[in-house]
């Protein structure tokens, strides 16, 4: 997998409806979702989740090849847990048996359905940061946490935190790609050899990689220090956030989604 195909964190600009929404909307309908994501159980359920997830995605506009380029990453994550949910859960008719290995029906749905939700939960999450701003997306979240400001808690600052991780993940990102093909240039072999062999190829590129990130977060310090840059108090803002009537839709359909996923859930749907 080449990481230019990493599309973590990337923001990409349209004037789709999903793009107009209010990142508080997004946010909240976001939650919402993985609340119905986590209370559907069977094949109904999942089915209304992935209809709600692909006319979303056709609404932003965005090609799904996008999305399945973001999930490249976690793809020994998503098989790992669909294998260890297989070989874990017991109950129904045996499907395979060998040794102390065994499969049953009931494993085989749970690593199905577990396979499904986190490919379900994680193709949301891409969605809300593919069509949201970095800045949109703290300033949502600091406005919806703003309430905990007064419990004396740093809002604006993890909000912060969030954004430059956010930000950078890309640059970062870059970066290695361009280490790696200097490298690469100088002779270096990345692909061949054990796995200790391999572990040691790697030093060439993580060494110069932290140098350059600390290099890059002592450089922002000193530019925020130097526009005198506060805790986020008194601030006023580029651009003023407002709901419009699409987002009280959007998380009145959340809410109903919540429902009729407890529904199903009920009836073992």
């Amino acid at each position: 997998m080449a990481l230019r195909d990493i599309t973590l964190g990337q923001y990409f600009p349209g004037s789709s409806l999903i793009h107009k929404l209010d990142p508080r909307s997004k946010l909240v309908f976001i939650f919402l979702y993985i609340v119905a994501l986590f209370l559907a159980s069977f094949l109904i359920s999942y089915g209304v989740m992935i209809l709600v997830l692909m006319v979303g995605i056709l609404l932003s506009g965005i090609r799904f090849s996008v999305f399945r380029k973001g999930l490249k990453p976690v793809v020994i994550i998503i098989l790992f847990t669909a294998i260890m949910n297989l070989l874990v859960t017991r109950g129904g008719e045996v499907l395979f048996s060998y040794g102390i290995l065994q499969i049953t029906e009931n494993g085989a749905w749970h690593a199905f359905f577990m396979m499904l939700r986190i490919i379900l939960l994680l193709m949301s999450t891409l969605l809300l940061t593919y069509t949201t701003s970095p800045l949109m997306l703290t300033d949502g979240l600091d406005r919806l946490m703003s309430p905990l400001k007064a419990l004396k808690l740093p809002v604006h600052d993890f909000t912060m935190i969030m954004s430059i991780a956010l930000r950078f993940i890309p640059t970062l990102i870059q970066e290695t790609d361009k280490i790696i093909s200097a490298q690469k240039a100088r002779g270096a072999d990345f692909e061949s050899g054990h796995i200790i062999a391999r572990a040691k190829a790697l030093i060439p590129i993580l060494i110069p990689l932290f140098i350059s990130a600390f290099r890059r977060a002592d450089e922002l310090s000193i530019a925020m220090d130097c526009r005198c840059y506060n805790d986020g108090n008194h601030r006023t803002r580029l651009r003023q956030l407002k709901y419009h009537r699409r987002d009280f839709v959007l998380i009145a359909f959340g809410l109903l989604l919540c429902t009729l996923s407890g529904i199903l859930r009920f009836f073992g749907l």
